[in-house]
């Protein structure tokens, strides 16, 4: 979890590079990306600490969220702060969460 997490931050911090059109690329992936390891944060997260109360997690994360979309806008590294990344951030987290709610549930 640690090691992810680093990596995370690395990831969502490190300056921002030209994007060049592949084939697998459209628009709005970076929204995609931003829900999906925010899911794979969130569910690591509650898989670590599964007692935690709900309204802690969500604060964890959600303050994480916006902490990573500041810190890209004042670094000036060529990121910047989007408000449908801290949504996208928020909806992912919360499908990590329910998978793994879900999975606890039909495996114990």
């Amino acid at each position: 979890m640690p090691i992810y997490w680093a990596f995370l931050t690395y990831m969502l911090l490190k300056p921002g590079e030209e994007n060049h059109e592949y084939w697998f690329m459209f628009n709005g992936i970076d929204k995609a990306l931003h829900l999906s390891i925010f899911a794979a944060l969130g569910f690591c997260f509650i898989a670590a600490f599964p007692r935690i109360r709900f309204s802690y997690f969500i604060q964890i994360i959600l303050i994480y969220a916006f902490l990573t979309e500041i810190l890209q806008e004042e670094m000036g590294l060529g990121r910047s702060m989007e408000t449908l990344d801290i949504v996208a951030d928020t909806i992912g987290c919360l499908i990590g969460y329910s998978i793994y709610k879900v999975l606890f549930k039909k495996f114990s």
